[in-house]
């Protein structure tokens, strides 16, 4: 084994074994905190009482969106009250069947009664889960970039050639229409004369 592999081998063992130590304080510290909380609420004699006509969630801090549900109280049930929120949007219960035996409720669907709550700091909120982050060099075995092609020229169109017609011809067809239009006239006239002249 190398000097490397070694101290890979000695981190790991060093970063489970303060990882242990933590948590183990921590749930140490948990039944010490719920007691706590349930000495406070007994020390401010104030309790809630459920008044919405449906059963309400108690979550674990007081916030729909950051905080998990921990439980849930039915219409009429109590608990004993330890605080409110700096904005007095929701109130802190002692809450037996939460890990940390507090929860917070929603303060629309209580009633307090027993005494003035002092106001308490919202808890740490849930650490986010990881998010994946993506593998840039897979990323870039699918990024293809196109290949460079010419763009197409304009080619203009040939010249618009307009046909023309000599003079001459157009004279000749006014004379020919002319000479027409004069001969309808004398058959015109001559007819005129003969009816004229075979009615008398």
């Amino acid at each position: 084994m190398n000097v490397y592999a070694m101290k890979r081998f000695w981190f790991k063992v060093l970063l489970g074994t303060l990882a242990v130590t933590v948590l183990g304080a921590g749930i140490l510290s948990l039944p010490g905190q719920a007691e706590a909380y349930q000495e406070a609420a007994y020390q401010t004699g104030a309790y809630i009482t459920v008044t919405y006509d449906e059963p309400i969630n108690v979550r674990g801090g007081p916030n729909t969106v950051d905080y998990p549900i921990v439980g849930r109280l039915n219409v009429g049930d109590t608990a004993p009250a330890l605080g409110v929120s700096p904005k007095r949007e929701w109130i802190q219960i002692a809450f037996p069947e939460s890990p940390t035996g507090t929860g917070w409720v929603y303060s629309i669907y209580v009633s307090v009664t027993g005494g003035e709550l002092p106001i308490v700091e919202p808890p740490p909120t849930p650490t986010p889960p990881v998010t994946a982050t993506i593998d840039l060099t897979l990323v870039a075995a699918f990024n293809s970039q196109p290949t460079q092609t010419r763009l197409p020229t304009f080619t203009p169109p040939p010249p618009l050639i307009v046909p023309t017609f000599p003079d001459d011809d157009a004279s000749s067809i006014r004379s020919v229409f002319g000479f027409f239009i004069i001969g309808l006239g004398l058959i015109g006239g001559i007819g005129l004369i003969l009816s004229f002249v075979l009615r008398k």
